[in-house]
């Protein structure tokens, strides 16, 4: 490489796009933005509602960084929590430089994501992406739905990708980097995530809970990371969790005969720490009992589902 060459590379100026990422329960958010990141910062599972915080996501590639924000899918609220999740996802549109709502394959809008679309009249430039293309086995459907977003006269472009088998998801890049602004980098350019690494352990455990569990349990569970210390001299993190739900007989559930349920989900999540940790984790949970604690605003700010500010910008 020849000065010049080095001398422009050097002058590239770096910018930033932050993305919201946005869609009905169950569309795929979570999983196209770790599959984008290429590490897992969001939870995933086939239950609707997992996602219940904002969860930034990081991808810096040369000057540009890229930041998605996976957002909880919007549904019909039935208790304080549910009204908090509303609100990050629909603030979140007012943040950044460009909205990404995902969509089914098949037609038709529901109420929620309505009030996106109307939001999204509002906040500024976004664009469609209809995520499981490969449950589709028509093609003129899959035009149909196109032409059915195009219609709406809200999205600057609409394409069709598939998680599952990384289809057309790199395309994305390019795309969301048509809205980049010019400046600093937020983030260190070899981060991944926002999220501090205890979250992310309650974030991990919360996860098993959900994929082990009955479907009315799990969304009644808090996890709150009471210690985190590395153990000096060692590769050895020491971590004891709390893991709330609302009543007597769900702990009895959580716990397990004779203590399996909790091995279980203990044990796997243990494994996911260790990967991402790096190290060798002494994971101790323990199950306790705060009633209706979704509808409790001093134990929702407590559990750490206090009010976005928006993000760090």
């Amino acid at each position: 490489m020849n000065h010049s060459q080095a001398t422009s590379k050097q002058a590239a100026p770096t910018s930033s796009v932050f993305v919201a990422v946005i869609g009905r329960p169950n569309v795929g958010k979570s999983s196209l933005t770790n599959l984008l990141v290429g590490e897992k910062v969001a939870i995933v599972t086939s239950k609707p509602q997992t996602t219940r915080t904002r969860i930034t996501g990081v991808v810096t590639r040369g000057p540009v960084q890229y930041v998605l924000m996976d957002t909880p899918g919007v549904h019909k609220a039935r208790n304080k929590l549910g009204k908090r999740m509303d609100k990050t996802a629909s603030d979140s549109l007012g943040d950044v430089d460009v909205s990404m709502m995902l969509f089914e394959p098949h037609p038709g809008i529901n109420e929620s994501e309505q009030m996106l679309i109307d939001a999204l009249r509002r906040s500024g430039p976004a664009i469609a992406v209809i995520n499981k293309i490969d449950l589709v086995k028509d093609p003129a459907a899959l035009e149909a739905r196109k032409a059915e977003l195009e219609g709406l006269g809200v999205f600057d472009a609409v394409c069709t990708i598939s998680v599952r088998d990384n289809k057309n998801c790199e395309e994305l890049f390019a795309l969301l980097g048509r809205y980049a602004v010019e400046g600093p980098h937020y983030f260190d350019d070899d981060a991944y995530t926002d999220m501090p690494e205890k979250e992310l352990v309650a974030e991990l455990i919360r996860e098993k809970a959900l994929l082990f569990m009955r479907d009315e349990i799990p969304h009644g569970l808090a996890v709150v990371v009471e210690r985190f210390k590395e153990r000096p001299g060692t590769d050895l993190v020491d971590i004891d969790v709390n893991i709330y739900c609302e009543r007597e007989s769900h702990k009895g559930m959580v716990i397990g005969k004779g203590g399996a349920m909790l091995k279980k989900i203990a044990s796997a999540a243990r494994a996911d720490c260790e990967d991402f940790l790096g190290c060798r984790v002494n994971l101790q949970c323990w199950v306790k009992v705060k009633a209706d604690w979704r509808d409790n605003e001093f134990l929702l700010n407590s559990f750490g589902f206090r009010q976005d500010s928006g993000p760090r910008r």
